[in-house]
């Protein structure tokens, strides 16, 4: 079991769990890491979100690397997919983000993506922790001791990218960005203008302490507003590191993850650009979701929740589309992680281009009523081993056939139990809904 490191990195309340002193560690570990894979001097990118604490870590992780002889090219506030795309598209041996992504702006995180800007392996973190706590690192003096040289105009080749990556003017289209007081706040307005829309943002104001406050990815009230009292074409909302986007359409209904799987790859297999005729996405995804893609003739690779498996899945079986019903959504196209930007654009060249309005795109996936709960339990193996719960589980699938489902798993970062119920009508779901929940708060 992993001391450090989640589902997403590391992540907790800054310089609470997440120390500098951990950060200064875990970059003599990975400095030291970096210097035995290579011949030459190395260097590693470092960006970081808009959070009060960013620069603390920061600072740390950069004197980390500078003492184990590792140059450091500063991007000072870029979104995480900025970063993994200019750790792949240059000799980088490393990319770090400072983020928590969507958490509050008292939490901080710590993304790495290695040379080819993909995320660490399980394996590769379990070996990293075990160094934080046990290993002795030498430290490099004299000329050999790292340098730091700011790159904030790196960002300019990622921008440049998510540019080229369309082939349509938007122009004419009136189209509203939340930038969730984030890393999307420095270019976001700036690449849909440059193509032409007329362009209307809010929260691009970042203060260190409002990063996700009541805005972005995971509260779209703001958006949906913005886009029904100013009669906009569509909306965009991201998170506070820009690795995922929830849409909203020109009558105000959101448009989520799984709405936006079901748009991008029946305009790829459209184009025979879809490898395989596959997208992976996880258990959490809206049956009507494998509904509307089965009539797509588009097949699903399902994974765990994250978004880490989903990739990794998507490598396994030579996808390059997957994604989540929060907004993560990878194009391996283009980049190695979710990107809330180059999936915004890629949805505004969809509707330039088929001549539709978002409305009319996301039409094609009717969702099945769907009910969440948690429970927070002492023991998560022992009820998920549990015979008479599996049992009836199992059984509740059977009867309900392609009409709902039953999902029941441990949460990855708490000590709850998830409950999930989807079914064809509302009433089905809440009967099956209640008796599940009170299965498990039984056991917990």
């Amino acid at each position: 079991m992993k001391k450090y490191f989640g589902t997403d990195g590391i992540r907790g309340v800054a310089n609470e769990f997440l120390t500098p002193e951990l950060a200064f560690k875990l970059a003599r570990v990975l400095g030291k890491r970096i210097s035995s894979n290579t011949g030459k001097r190395p260097y590693v990118y470092v960006g970081k979100d808009s959070r009060l604490s960013s620069p603390l870590l920061e600072y740390s992780l950069i004197s980390g690397f500078l003492a184990s002889g590792i140059d450091v090219k500063r991007l000072h506030l870029t979104p995480t997919p900025g970063v993994a795309y200019l750790t792949k598209s240059t000799e980088a041996s490393m990319g770090i983000m400072v983020s928590a992504s969507h958490n509050p702006y008292f939490d901080n995180g710590i993304k790495i993506f290695g040379e080819s800007g993909f995320k660490l392996r399980d394996d590769e973190e379990l070996e990293i922790e075990s160094e934080i706590d046990n290993g002795e690192i030498e430290r490099s003096t004299y000329e050999n001791v790292g340098e730091v040289l700011n790159r904030h105009e790196s960002i300019y080749q990622y921008i440049e990218s998510l540019f080229f990556s369309v082939n349509s003017r938007f122009d004419g289209l009136k189209i509203g960005l939340d930038c969730a007081n984030g890393s999307t706040s420095v270019i976001a307005k700036r690449l849909f203008t440059r193509l032409g829309a007329d362009v209307l943002v809010i929260n691009d104001h970042p203060n260190g302490k409002n990063i996700n406050d009541n805005c972005g990815a995971t509260e779209i009230g703001q958006i949906t507003k913005l886009v029904i009292d100013n009669k906009l074409d569509v909306g965009f909302a991201f998170d506070g590191d820009g690795d995922r986007v929830i849409c909203v359409d020109n009558m105000g209904n959101p448009v989520d993850g799984d709405h936006m799987l079901m748009i991008l790859s029946k305009q790829m297999a459209k184009n025979n650009k879809l490898n395989n005729g596959r997208v992976a996405t996880t258990v959490m995804s809206n049956m009507g979701l494998f509904n509307s893609l089965e009539a797509e003739s588009v097949e699903v690779n399902v994974t765990d929740v994250g978004d880490r498996y989903v990739l990794a899945n998507m490598i396994d079986n030579g996808l390059n589309l997957g994604g989540e019903q929060s907004g993560h959504i990878i194009m391996l196209d283009y980049n190695t992680c979710g990107d809330g930007m180059l999936v915004a654009l890629k949805l505004t060249e969809i509707m330039v281009k088929n001549e539709l309005k978002m409305s009319e795109l996301s039409s094609g996936l009717t969702k099945y009523p769907q009910l969440l709960g948690k429970i927070t339990v002492s023991n998560k193996t022992e009820i998920m081993e549990n015979t008479s719960l599996l049992a009836r589980i199992k059984d509740a699938n059977k009867t309900l056939g392609r009409d709902g489902r039953v999902l029941i798993r441990p949460s990855g970062t708490e000590p709850v139990i998830r409950v999930m119920v989807e079914a064809v009508d509302i009433k089905l779901c809440k009967q099956y809904y209640k008796e599940m929940f009170g299965l498990v708060e039984k056991l917990a």
